[in-house]
């Protein structure tokens, strides 16, 4: 996974009671963490599940993981997942994954429609905790509440979950007693749409305080990682990506929570208030791209085969060219557009033009990319909400690619050939508006 991107290690040293300029009619403030609030609850999904369960329904039940690379793990998510199946065993239960690493909310409302919403869950449990954290709040409360009002709009019924996960540095906003700074924007709204919460990273911190948890191994004083005291468990090597162990721990936190929330169910349909940020993200969208906007040497990979079938579940279609000067082209009305691109080894630079201002060039390649991923190249956000003309070019040069070529030249098989080129690949327009078709 792409760590990098997966932590968004901006560590906070704002204290508990700081104000942040959250651009929000209320203050923003760190808020007191409590390990489960029920709020409305889950009581749409419960009632499906019990009555799938007594027979009375035959319908699947579908339970959404929408989050970073810490619910793509085979953890938390497929644990929970057999709680679920296990606790009712004779209902159809089934997952949605939808989880991509080192992505955040920012990312996730373009695609959830695509990734979640398509799939007709009845319950999503929503991870951003730690990818978001160096966003600024009002930036969560845009893409959250826009997560949150394209579920209701489509489906009043849908559940949705908020879950808390742990990194190194959120140890001391959690030892203070609250919620570190993106679970505090999160919980704003879910106190202001009743939206239940699970912290599992408050227990992963009591743990610790208790000397019953290391968060990371200890090391001698040559760097080697030292065993990890009998008695004691080791929550990851990263500072961020649970071990099996603490994987249980995040289990644990969640099947009690919804233990203790299945016994007074609330059945009703979810109810979407006047928006908590007017400007909020709702109309996020992805948008295939089409010939029209492209020039003349790109071509449509085969979705079944070579790397377009590796992404096919997030990118149906993968456009690609590998010629400097090769153009996407295309007006929108709206307020933010990207690309939802593949960064990888032969990665281009490109060249972003909005409303006849050009950029700098664009990497699309970074310290990670021994491997492709999914990823996005912003090409403007905040904007009015008129017609925009929009153009992005492979640039002539290639990017630096030496911080990772040294360090994989020694490698058995290396293949120098394979961070040679100017390549871009790309899946979907990102919009919050709609594209002008000409």
């Amino acid at each position: 996974m792409n760590l990098r991107h997966a932590v968004v290690a901006l560590a906070f040293s704002l204290s508990s009671l700081a104000v942040v300029n959250a651009e929000s009619p209320k203050d923003f403030k760190f808020v007191p963490a409590r390990l489960s609030v029920p709020r409305d609850g889950l009581g749409n999904v419960f009632a499906k599940l019990q009555a799938a369960n007594s027979g009375r329904s035959q319908r699947e039940i579908r339970i959404a993981y929408f989050g970073g690379s810490i619910t793509a793990q085979a953890g938390w998510r497929v644990k929970t997942l057999k709680w679920l199946q296990e606790k009712y065993p004779q209902a159809n239960i089934s997952e949605i994954n939808a989880a991509i690493g080192g992505t955040g909310s920012g990312f996730g409302v373009y695609r959830f429609y695509h990734d979640v919403l398509r799939h007709k869950p009845d319950l999503i449990f929503v991870e951003f905790s730690v990818n978001d954290g160096g966003a600024p709040p009002a930036d969560i409360w845009r893409s959250m509440e826009g997560i949150i009002r394209q579920t209701w709009k489509m489906d009043p019924s849908i559940d949705i979950c908020y879950v808390y996960t742990f990194r190194v540095g959120y140890e001391k906003d959690l030892d203070e007693g609250n919620c570190p700074q993106a679970a505090s924007a999160d919980e704003f709204l879910a106190d202001y749409y009743g939206i239940p919460s699970i912290n599992m990273a408050m227990r992963t911190a009591e743990l610790a305080r208790e000397k019953k948890l290391l968060y990371v191994p200890m090391k001698d004083e040559k760097g080697n990682a030292l065993p990890t005291p009998e008695g004691t468990i080791l929550f990851s090597t990263d500072g961020v990506h649970p071990l099996d162990a603490g994987h249980t721990i995040y289990t644990q936190v969640i099947t009690d929570a919804l233990e203790q929330w299945e016994s007074t169910p609330k059945r009703e349909a979810h109810t979407l208030k006047v928006p908590m940020m007017p400007d909020n993200w709702e109309s996020a969208k992805l948008v295939p791209l089409e010939p029209w906007m492209l020039s003349a040497g790109w071509k449509k990979l085969s979705p079944t085969e070579g790397l377009a079938a590796s992404f096919n579940k997030l990118m149906p279609e993968v456009w690609e060219a590998t010629r400097p000067g090769e153009t996407i082209s295309f007006k929108f009305k709206g307020t933010a557009v990207s690309l939802y691109d593949l960064m990888g080894p032969d990665g281009a630079q490109v060249v972003c033009t909005l409303d006849g201002k050009t950029g700098l060039p664009r990497p699309r390649f970074d310290w990670y990319c021994t491997y492709w991923r999914p990823a996005s190249v912003g090409v403007g956000q905040g904007l009015d909400d008129t017609v925009h003309t929009v153009s992005v070019e492979i640039h002539p040069d290639q990017p630096d690619r030496s911080p990772v070529t040294n360090r994989v030249k020694d490698q058995p098989n290396h293949d120098p050939k394979k961070y040679d080129g100017t390549v871009l690949r790309v899946g979907w327009i990102m919009v919050i508006g709609d594209v002008v078709r000409e």
